[in-house]
């Protein structure tokens, strides 16, 4: 039997249906096809777009009630945030005030339908490992609706052998075998859950998608105005890159189509990295913001068996991730930035930094919860207008912080004020006491084990030795 036959026989034989092994089998032939890798010379930099802020036609600030009844909001809810110590959905983590990200999502939904009319609709796309936690959580919502019919729950890939690109085989743990098929399972996973049908039937010709950790991605009525004017199949919000992005993936320009494209970190070559991490020559970087004509892209779906042929990222792991020791896989990824460059017509526009903030380290968790950012009537998290577009830096030492345990340890009393802070580095066990500014870049050390206070001072571009 061809490894191919195995890889479909061994996903039928879990439940998945006829769009999620196209999917995953269009991925597989890409091992055997020409380089993963985006070079530089293939690609051009994204020199203008339109911006958002420039947007200021009549009308274009509300919100029309009618693309409201036309439109769903969709977030990505299927991570479980492991690599901050979380056992359960990510979404449930506490972000401000007692409110977990969900919290923020579902009171962000019932507050343009309270304010618009009920017409917009909702639905996360869960994994396997967090849509039992998320439907227990949503049930204190009512008015959103049957948690059950929220969620549409993405695939599950199959891991390669690195060696016989067979699927991988971890004597009877099954868990070990499987793995997230990137979020540019979206398009196959929300075809096959009979929810765009559904969608389509019901008149709903537009989609807003978004992270669940990014609380600046919110319904806007300028962008939807704007989006359905444009009659574009597909829009990514970008916005301008800064050094903390130099690793993020950014927008280009396909030399060989002229249309835009989408590189990640993954995709490029060590010889090109100087050019991928030049924030100056490829300025702006995909927020993960994506805006779908559902119509366009039911099309897309037909013409491809299911799936849209995204590029595929090749991720070298082990079978078992926790033993570095264990047979060398590959899990094929891929992300639904990607499908800018499978719609004849795909555009982008310029959106400003707060609409893009995610959490994925405790770094970005202390500075959500620090006044670097408010939170607004209708519960978006955004940055502060005085920081001008421009976040905090803030490094927290891996060996204390890493865990969402550590950095509750060292807020336990108070959080810093970072409102005038360009820099924060902290190395050791430290803990925040009341009335902590930070301004300009501080570093804060404490080279012995014991955790000790940061009293309470304004503090400007210094060191503070515990």
């Amino acid at each position: 039997m061809s490894n191919e036959a195995r890889i479909e026989e061994k996903m039928r034989a879990a439940g998945m249906g006829d769009a999620a092994v196209s999917a995953f089998l269009h991925n597989f032939r890409s091992l055997s096809g020409s380089s993963p890798l985006m070079a530089e010379s293939s690609i051009e930099p994204v020199r203008d777009l339109p911006d958002l802020e420039s947007l200021t036609a009549p009308g274009h600030g509300e919100i029309d009630p009618g693309l409201l009844q036309s439109t769903v909001v969709i977030k990505l809810n299927g991570g479980l945030g492991t690599g901050m110590g979380l056992q359960k959905a990510k979404s449930l983590l506490e972000v401000r005030d007692g409110l977990s990200f969900l919290d923020l999502i579902a009171k962000q939904v019932l507050s343009l339908r309270e304010k618009h009319g009920d017409g917009l609709r909702f639905l996360l796309m869960n994994s396997f490992s967090t849509n039992a936690d998320t439907r227990e959580h949503l049930s204190k919502y009512p008015d959103l609706g049957d948690p059950a019919d929220l969620e549409f729950v993405q695939n599950m890939a199959p891991k390669i052998d690195a060696d016989s690109l067979a699927p991988a085989e971890a004597n009877g743990n099954d868990g070990l075998e499987w793995c997230p098929p990137g979020h540019g399972d979206l398009y196959p996973a929300i075809l096959a859950s009979g929810k765009l049908d559904e969608l389509l039937a019901a008149g709903v010709k537009y989609a807003f998608v978004s992270n669940s950790d990014n609380l600046g991605a919110t319904l806007d009525g300028t962008l939807l105005k704007y989006f359905a004017e444009s009659d574009q199949p597909f829009m990514m919000e970008v916005t301008r890159r800064t050094p903390a992005d130099r690793k993020g993936g950014h927008l280009a320009v396909d030399k060989a189509t002229g249309g835009l494209c989408l590189r990640e970190s993954a995709q490029c070559a060590d010889d090109d990295e100087a050019f991928f991490q030049d924030i100056n020559r490829h300025k702006f970087f995909n927020t993960n913001n994506l805006w779908l004509r559902l119509d366009l892209l039911k099309e897309e779906l037909d013409k491809n068996g299911g799936y849209l042929p995204l590029a595929v990222i090749r991720n070298k792991k082990t079978l078992d991730p926790r033993d570095g020791g264990s047979t060398p896989v590959l899990q094929l990824e891929t992300a639904m930035g990607a499908a800018i460059s499978c719609f004849e017509g795909a555009g982008a526009i310029n959106v400003p930094r707060r609409r893009f903030a995610p959490v994925k380290t405790t770094d970005d968790l202390l500075s959500l919860r620090s006044d670097a950012y408010v939170l607004t009537e209708d519960f978006r998290l955004q940055l502060h207008p005085d920081r001008q577009g421009k976040p905090p830096t803030v490094k927290l030492d891996k060996k204390h912080y890493k865990l969402v345990d550590g950095l509750e340890r060292a807020l336990e009393k108070a959080v810093p004020s970072l409102m005038a802070c360009e820099k924060l580095e902290v190395t050791g066990p430290a803990v925040f006491g009341e009335n902590v500014r930070i301004e300009g870049e501080v570093s804060i050390e404490n080279a012995s084990s014991d955790w000790k206070e940061v009293p309470g001072s304004t503090y400007v571009n210094e060191t503070i030795t515990l």
